[in-house]
């Protein structure tokens, strides 16, 4: 079974919840649409804590399906706990990790984190994440091969802290809907989910999950299907002519 968090998120959001940032349809509205269409994303799909930290290095620069194959073989050798992934050689952990693309530097990025968790907790996950949300966002950060998204990755998902994740996709659709700016940075997008938001963990992990979705098979680089996107209600006239003439 997939270590997920409970699916009551879209009972815990206001319908009209206020956007702060814009006289746009809020991001409550976006959420709800996407949320009665797709219903569900059960994101994470990792069976612990750990091994979402895991994904969560790996899936950088590579498609989920090559992740996958990788956890596979570590599961396999039984390498995903702390003092197992602490003890394998690095070069046999780049070749079990393979699959998932730049497999050496992310083998050193896996090794990076083991060691720190153990000179900074001791090696331990719980306590690690009993750590405030800022401090523990701050360290991680100082991690090498650790980026914004992984590091906001680790804290939702695995130690479920009200931090918002942004991807491509994230402001792929906001650029779209005319939500955001083509400037806009990493942080300004966290920033406008999590202020217009409440600070609610089963919201953020599931309006993530919702949003890969809708970037996978609508929000697409080349050749968006708005018509069938459960967005389309709310994406500007300009933006689908340009789009369609694009596409």
């Amino acid at each position: 079974m997939a270590f997920a968090l409970p699916l009551a998120a879209v009972q815990r959001i206001p319908q009209s919840a206020p956007a702060r940032h814009t006289s746009l349809p809020g991001l409550a509205e976006y959420y709800h649409a996407l949320y009665l269409s797709l219903g569900p994303q059960s994101w994470w799909p990792a069976r612990t804590p750990f091994e979402v930290i895991v994904g969560a290095i790996l899936t950088q620069n590579t498609a989920w399906t090559n992740v996958e194959k990788a956890v596979a073989n570590l599961r396999r050798e039984r390498l995903l706990t702390p003092k197992a992934l602490g003890r394998v050689s690095q070069a046999k952990l780049a070749r079990l990790i393979r699959s998932s693309g730049y497999f050496r530097q992310k083998a050193k990025k896996l090794k990076a984190f083991v060691k720190f968790l153990r000179s900074e907790y001791g090696g331990s996950l719980g306590k690690m994440f009993r750590t405030p949300t800022p401090e523990l966002r701050e360290k991680l950060l100082a991690v090498h091969g650790i980026g914004p998204e992984t590091a906001d990755s680790i804290l939702l998902y695995a130690g479920q802290h009200p931090v918002f994740v942004v991807d491509a996709y994230t402001k792929r659709i906001l650029l779209r809907h005319g939500l955001v700016s083509a400037k806009a940075g990493y942080e300004e997008l966290r920033a406008l989910f999590e202020k217009t938001l409440p600070p609610d963990v089963q919201l953020y992990n599931e309006y993530h999950g919702l949003i890969v979705m809708t970037g996978k098979h609508w929000c697409r680089t080349k050749n968006p299907r708005c018509h069938e996107c459960p967005l389309q209600p709310f994406l500007p006239a300009d933006s689908l002519v340009r789009l369609e003439t694009h596409s």
